[in-house]
């Protein structure tokens, strides 16, 4: 009869930490995809600031240093890995574009360009796209950092190798705000 006792507590234990390690590794999972939906926004950023840049180079060529810096950030962030490496770069991003989107506001042709325009809509539209990729992500990183430090379950993360992960965040408050150019 003890034995029975001992094989069914043992049984729970059991089947309570696979439920653990099922949760860990379906919350993941879910850090992996926000990620990946950050990682998608941020590749269609990086296909539309050539074409800005290129835009405002014909009516702008003598503002070579922020257009330079623009495609410098814009190759960095394209390079790092996490979203540590990534957040203070996209956050130095941010900043240039807007600089950029200021220099319109010294060229009236570049500001009536239709071009210039389309692609800024693109722009403002992908910005929020990043955003709301962002929040996804940091609710699923919350999730797995609770989960990862929180008792019991930090005990099976730990045995498993499961590890807290970075949150994307924002450096500055005046980053806090998608770029936006009034014409």
């Amino acid at each position: 009869m003890a034995v029975w006792i001992f094989v069914g507590i043992f049984a729970l234990v059991a089947l309570w930490a696979a439920a653990i390690f099922n949760r860990l590794v379906r919350n993941r999972n879910l850090v992996l995809e926000g990620w990946s939906g950050i990682d998608v926004q941020l590749k269609r950023r990086y296909d539309l600031i050539p074409n800005l840049v290129e835009t405002v180079k014909g009516y702008a060529g003598h503002e070579k240093e922020t257009l330079a810096k623009v495609i410098e950030l814009r190759n960095s962030a394209s390079r790092a890995q996490t979203a540590s490496e990534k957040a203070p770069i996209e956050n130095m991003l941010t900043q240039t574009l807007r600089q950029l989107f200021a220099l319109a506001e010294a060229y009236p042709d570049l500001k009536a360009n239709q071009n210039f325009l389309d692609l800024q809509a693109r722009l403002t539209e992908i910005e929020e796209q990043i955003q709301f990729a962002r929040r996804y992500y940091n609710g699923t990183a919350r999730d797995m950092n609770i989960l990862v430090q929180s008792f019991p379950s930090n005990i099976i993360a730990r045995s498993f190798g499961f590890t807290e992960v970075d949150y994307f965040e924002i450096e500055l408050a005046t980053e806090r705000e998608a770029p936006r150019v009034k014409f």
